[in-house]
């Protein structure tokens, strides 16, 4: 059975030897890592601010796109689609153009070594202007099919709702670039009525519509992906255990549902330690995990003939 991964970021999941070597110094796993106790998805978001100090150089951001492809070369996974906000990264000078190119390389050659497959989705963030992020997806859109696949919003959804970025997606949606939007993370399923509405083809989280048969009822009739991450949502209190986790009531609805890392160093995670999680709390089976990975090749950015490799490795 392939393995996929589709939301998974890439500034927290950079290896704790690449920040110690970035940095120049030792760093505790305590600095990298979200507390126990993390209390909201904005306590979880600052957990960037250090990873976001090793991706300011072209040097790095190449290293940083090639350490990620040893990392889920090592969780044996034969798919992966990689996010970042490229605007995050000219905080010292660089443009927009550069750090993408800079990513591109070290994936390029990740793919080259290690024999995975990756798609870059480039994401506008909530908290920076309509014309940072519009200027980035324009720069962006000319990668597309050259390593990026798709574009993304992230950041504090409960501070910037989706509402307030209808234009700027439907201007993506006119750049004809396909987009995933992280919605319904902090509780509000009209956001990801919004997103669909936009146009977006995933759903980043999700975990809103729990009981909206209307929500579920849109995913379902349109084939939205969804992209879930179990770990990543205990820890910044999407849900507040996994006893009321919808993972099961979203697949018994007939969803798209995808298993995914989101941060795989600040959440600790793996997609085997997910997948070993849902078996353990959510009574996954292994028909489960291959259903959720069939459904995350069909709603993967990857070219048709990736996909029909992917599918073959199913036995189809």
């Amino acid at each position: 059975m392939p393995r996929l991964d589709l939301h998974c970021h890439l500034d927290g999941s950079l290896s704790h030897s690449f920040v110690e070597d970035v940095l120049g110094r030792k760093v505790s796993m305590e600095e990298l890592q979200v507390e126990p106790d993390c209390r909201n998805l904005a306590e979880y978001l600052a957990k960037f601010a250090l990873p976001f100090e090793c991706i300011q150089s072209a040097e790095y951001l190449k290293y940083a796109g090639y350490d990620f492809m040893k990392s889920v070369k090592e969780d044996g996974l034969d798919y992966v689609e990689v996010r970042f906000a490229p605007v995050s990264s000219c905080m010292e000078g660089l443009d927009v153009r550069t750090v993408i190119e800079s990513v591109l390389e070290g994936i390029r050659c990740g793919e080259e070594e290690f024999g995975i497959t990756c798609g870059v989705i480039v994401c506008a963030m909530r908290n920076h202007s309509e014309e940072q992020n519009l200027d980035m997806l324009r720069t962006a859109r000319e990668f597309l099919g050259e390593g990026v696949c798709a574009a993304d919003l992230a950041g504090d959804e409960a501070s910037y709702p989706m509402r307030q970025f209808r234009e700027l997606f439907q201007e993506v949606k006119r750049m004809d670039m396909p987009f995933t939007l992280h919605a319904g993370e902090c509780g509000n399923a009209e956001n990801i009525v919004e997103a669909i509405e936009c146009g977006a083809r995933r759903i980043g989280h999700g975990v809103a519509m729990s009981g909206r048969a209307d929500v579920m009822n849109l995913c379902r009739g349109r084939r939205i992906g969804i992209e879930m991450c179990p770990t990543s949502n205990l820890q910044t209190r999407a849900v507040a255990d996994f006893s009321v986790y919808p993972m099961r009531e979203f697949l018994d609805n007939g969803l798209l549902v995808t298993i995914n890392t989101d941060n795989r160093t600040i959440s600790g995670t793996s997609l085997e330690q997910e997948i070993q999680t849902v078996r353990e709390h959510c009574g996954m089976t292994d028909e489960d995990i291959a259903r959720m990975m069939k459904n995350a090749v069909e709603v993967s950015f990857a070219p048709d003939e990736v996909k029909q490799r992917l599918l073959e490795q199913f036995g189809e």
